[in-house]
């Protein structure tokens, strides 16, 4: 999903303020006054092949608003060889929480040429925003709690996709 100038970094901001794990740390609420936001899974999104090192994994891609307020909310399985990638149209200071998630989750912060700068392990329901130490967030990618150290991936890696490099995958040639 691509964005140009103004009408993305608006969308950003919206999806700080009002997207499921997505609040900044200044934000009153998840979700708009006068709703509790999404009451059920959605169902699987289609997806991608991501590699991470050697590590291949099938991940779906959370893009539009709903999406990515919905995230992995009210799931209670998910493969070892699943997950799911968050795509922002604009790096930003991502902050991710488990409002109504029921799975314990890993998560990595994702720079904007695909590098891993964080990894955080998350509990379910537990809606401590859990903030990015830096502002160049363009990806997150959730897996199972303790993926990635059980596959030895760590920060500094590069995550691919089937189609290149997820910029080139999300956004074509820059």
């Amino acid at each position: 999903m691509k964005f140009a100038g103004r009408a993305g970094c608006l969308l950003a901001v919206a999806l700080l303020f009002f997207g499921c794990k997505k609040p900044d740390g200044t934000a009153a609420a998840a979700s708009p006054p006068g709703e509790d936001g999404p009451t059920n899974a959605q169902p699987k999104l289609p997806g991608t092949k991501l590699w991470l090192g050697a590590q291949e994994l099938s991940a779906e891609l959370a893009h539009t608003p709903l999406q990515v307020q919905t995230g992995m909310m009210f799931r209670t399985n998910m493969a070892e060889t699943e997950g799911m990638l968050f795509v922002f149209s604009v790096p930003h200071r991502a902050s991710f929480w488990m409002r109504n998630t029921l799975i314990p989750l890993s998560c990595a912060y994702i720079g904007s040429d695909g590098t891993i700068l964080e990894i955080h392990d998350m509990k379910p329901k537990d809606e401590t925003p859990i903030e990015a130490g830096t502002d160049k967030i363009q990806y997150v990618l959730e897996v199972n709690r303790g993926w990635f150290d059980r596959n030895k991936v760590s920060t500094g890696m590069v995550v691919r996709t089937e189609r290149g490099s997820l910029r080139e995958s999300f956004f074509g040639r820059r």
